[in-house]
C-alpha cells in the first residue's frame, strides 16, 4: 500500500501559521491531528480508501467527534472508525478528554484544598479552559481510588522494599501530597 501523502492539508497548516502566527496553532494542530489519525486508520486497514485489496483487514466506518482540552486550547477531533471497532488512534487514550498535565494540576489544586470555583478561575487564567465542579469532583474521586489502591496493594509480589524515610510531624495535606507523589513514581 503506497501511503499518500495530503498535500493540501499540509499547505493549509503552512498558511494557517503564515497568517496567525501561535494564535492559529491550535487550529494547525488539529488539523495535523485528524490527518495523522486517517493515516494510521488506512494503516490499520492496510489499504486506501476506496482501494480494493486481498489484505484489507476491515472497513472505514465514519468518524465520531471528540474534544481534547490541551494547552492550546480546546481541539475538536474527528476520530476515524471501523466496521469491527478495534482500531482507536494511538495516540489518543480512550476516555480521555485531558492533558495528563492538566489532571495533574488538578489533582495538585485538589490536595491543597483549592474550592472548584478557585481551580475553574485558575484554569480559565492558565488555559482558556471551563471546567465544571463536576470534573474537578471525578478527578478528585479518581484520585482518591488510586492512592487507596496503591495503599493497599500486596507487597508480597515485590522481593525486596528499600526505605529511607525521614519523620516529621504534618498535617493531613502533607500526607495526601506525599501519597500523591508515590502514586505517581513508584509506579
Amino acid at each position: 500500500m503506497a501511503e499518500r501523502v495530503n498535500d493540501n492539508k499540509l499547505n493549509e497548516v503552512v498558511e494557517l501559521i503564515a497568517t496567525q502566527g501561535f494564535a492559529g496553532m491550535g487550529e494547525a494542530i488539529q488539523l495535523l491531528m485528524n490527518e495523522a489519525m486517517l493515516i494510521e486508520r488506512n494503516r490499520y486497514l492496510q489499504a486506501m480508501p476506496y482501494e480494493r485489496s486481498p489484505d484489507r483487514q476491515d472497513y472505514a466506518n465514519g468518524f465520531k467527534p471528540k474534544q481534547l482540552k490541551t494547552q492550546l486550547g480546546a481541539l475538536s477531533l474527528s476520530v476515524p472508525q471501523v466496521r469491527n471497532g478495534e482500531f482507536y488512534p494511538s495516540f489518543l487514550e480512550k476516555g480521555i478528554r485531558s492533558e495528563r498535565a492538566l489532571k495533574l494540576a488538578l489533582a495538585e489544586m485538589y490536595v491543597q484544598g483549592v474550592s472548584t470555583r478557585k481551580v475553574n478561575a485558575v484554569l480559565q487564567e492558565l488555559c482558556g479552559l471551563q471546567i465544571s465542579s463536576t470534573e474537578v469532583s471525578r478527578a478528585a474521586k479518581l484520585l482518591d481510588e488510586e492512592i487507596s489502591s496503591w495503599k493497599n496493594r500486596p507487597l508480597a509480589k515485590y522481593g525486596y522494599l528499600f526505605l529511607d524515610a525521614r519523620y516529621e510531624k504534618v498535617g493531613s495535606v502533607a500526607k495526601k501530597q506525599f501519597l500523591l507523589w508515590c502514586a505517581l513514581n513508584l509506579r
